[in-house]
C-alpha cells in the first residue's frame, strides 16, 4: 500500500506537471529549491578542488551565455519541434541537468587543455561554447519564426526596454539613494537585469500580449490573482532584490568569495533563464 501511495504522490506532484505542462505546486517548488541549494554546495565542493578553475567573477561571466542558451533551448520545446518523450529533457527541472552536463563537460575539457598547456586561459573556449550554443539555437528559432511568418520584433524591443529601464531605475536607487556603491559590480547588475527581465516578460505576456500567457509559479500566480495585474511581479522582485543584495554583500564581506559567486550565479539563473524563455516565446507567439 505504501509504495503505491508514494508512487501516486510522485506522479501527482512531480511527473504530471512535467508531462502535462501544469503549473508548479508547493511540493515541487519546495523540492526544486532544496535541490538547488544542494546543487550549489556540491558544485562548490567540486570546483574548490580544481587546480585550474577558480570560482570568481570571470567564471560567472563566462557561464552567463549558458543561461541564455538554456532559456532559448526551453523555447525549442515550446515550439513543438522536439518529439514527445525527448521533449521532457527540455522541461524544468530536467533541462537544468541537461545544461549542467553540457556546461560541465565544456568546462572540464577547457580546464584540461589549459593544464596541459594547449591553451592559456580556459575562460575563452568555455564562454565561447556557450555563446556558440546560444547562437545556434537562436538561428533555429529564427528559422521557425520565419517559417511561421511571425517574429514580433516590437515585442522584443518593448520587453527589453522595460527590463533595461527598470534595471536602471533600481540601480540608481541602490547606488545613490542607499549609497550601495558595491551594486556597481557587473554581477549585481546582471542579477538585477535577469530578475527584472523575468518580471518584464511576465508582466507584458499576461497583461499586454495578444496570446495572454499565464504565470505558472506558485507565489507569482497568487500575487497576480490577488492584485489583478501581472505588473505586481515587479514589486515581488524588489521585495527579494533589496534585502537579497544587502545580505549577499554582508556574506561576501565575511570572506566566502567562492560560495558567494555561486549563490549569485544561482540567483541570476532563476531570473535570466526564464526571462529569456518567456520573452522569446512572445516574440514567436508560441
Amino acid at each position: 500500500m505504501y509504495p503505491e501511495m508514494i508512487g501516486d504522490f510522485i506522479e501527482k506532484y512531480y511527473i504530471d506537471p512535467i508531462r502535462y505542462g501544469q503549473p508548479y505546486n508547493v511540493v515541487d517548488t519546495t523540492t526544486y529549491a532544496l535541490v538547488l541549494i544542494l546543487a550549489i554546495y556540491i558544485i562548490y565542493r567540486w570546483l574548490s578542488r580544481s587546480r585550474t578553475v577558480r570560482i570568481d567573477r570571470d567564471f560567472v561571466l563566462a557561464t552567463l551565455p549558458y543561461l541564455v542558451m538554456g532559456g532559448l533551448l526551453r523555447v525549442v520545446e515550446d515550439t513543438g519541434m522536439v518529439p514527445v518523450g525527448w521533449n521532457y529533457l527540455l522541461i524544468t527541472p530536467l533541462i537544468y541537468f541537461v545544461m549542467f552536463f553540457y556546461a560541465a563537460g565544456v568546462l572540464c575539457t577547457a580546464a584540461a587543455l589549459q593544464e596541459r598547456g594547449y591553451i592559456r586561459d580556459y575562460h575563452r573556449p568555455y564562454a565561447g561554447a556557450g555563446v556558440a550554443g546560444a547562437v545556434a539555437i537562436a538561428l533555429v528559432l529564427a528559422a521557425f519564426g520565419i517559417g511561421n511568418g511571425i517574429i514580433a520584433l516590437d515585442v522584443l524591443v518593448l520587453i527589453l526596454a522595460l527590463a533595461v529601464g527598470t534595471t536602471g531605475a533600481v540601480y540608481l536607487v541602490m547606488r545613490y539613494l542607499l549609497s550601495w556603491d558595491y551594486v556597481g559590480d557587473p554581477l549585481y547588475i546582471a542579477l538585477l537585469f535577469g530578475q527584472l527581465l523575468d518580471a518584464s516578460a511576465t508582466s507584458y505576456g499576461i497583461d499586454l500580449h495578444p496570446l495572454h500567457y499565464v504565470e505558472v509559479h506558485v507565489v507569482g500566480s497568487h500575487l497576480i490573482e490577488w492584485t489583478g495585474t501581472a505588473f505586481s511581479m515587479f514589486a515581488l522582485k524588489l521585495v527579494v532584490l533589496f534585502p537579497g543584495i544587502y545580505i549577499l554583500q554582508r556574506f561576501r564581506l565575511e570572506g566566502e568569495e567562492a560560495l558567494w559567486h555561486l549563490i549569485l550565479l544561482a540567483m541570476i539563473t532563476v531570473g535570466l533563464a526564464p526571462g529569456v524563455r518567456d520573452m522569446v516565446r512572445m516574440v514567436l507567439y508560441v
